[in-house]
């Protein structure tokens, strides 16, 4: 089974990810670490990619799109897959040629984000910085909230309990 975790900066996603796949015997992809690690290759999309990452920008819906489908190619996911951080955008989730079967989404205010992201103590996760991710966020990743809504699939998790809570009730859901 392919499945998404997905929520805004700092809501444990990747945590949730992690154990979800460790549980499930199927791969975690954190398209972040793929990214990275596609730009150290010395490839035309790691070259295009590495370009981006260096900018501080962020990759364009349709390279984003296309590393993470080539990757995906790997026989590794044949069995399922645990996707955090893709797909990032509506255009993305209409797009993604891999269907899901749960998309669950991690709901964390604002408050408990910036509070999170502060206490991890990265150079990046000062208030405003945190602040403007967080509106990114909202603007650009939501909308795919309704578009799996619709479609039947999207599983709203409260993301505030305790680690072990939430990947219960995602494995409850599962169950479903």
């Amino acid at each position: 089974m392919n499945l998404v975790v997905m929520g805004p900066p700092g809501s444990g996603k990747s945590t949730q990810a992690d154990l979800l796949a460790e549980e499930l015997g199927v791969p975690h992809l954190q398209t972040g670490d793929l990214f990275h690690y596609l730009s150290e290759e010395d490839s035309p999309m790691g070259r295009k990619i590495k370009k981006v990452m260096e900018s501080g920008g962020l990759l364009d819906d349709r390279l984003a799109l296309e590393a993470v489908e080539e990757h995906l190619k790997s026989k590794q996911y044949r069995k399922g897959i645990v996707l955090d951080g893709t797909p990032r955008s509506l255009w993305q989730a209409k797009h993604f040629k891999l269907e899901f079967g749960k998309v669950f989404y991690l709901d964390v205010s604002d408050e408990e984000n910036i509070k999170r992201l502060v206490k991890r103590g990265r150079k990046d996760d000062r208030p405003e910085v945190v602040k403007k991710r967080l509106k990114i966020y909202h603007q650009e990743t939501e909308p795919m909230l309704d578009y799996y809504r619709r479609m039947g699939i999207l599983e709203e998790v409260d993301g505030e309990r305790p680690i072990k809570v939430i990947h219960q009730d995602i494995m409850n859901r599962l169950e479903q």
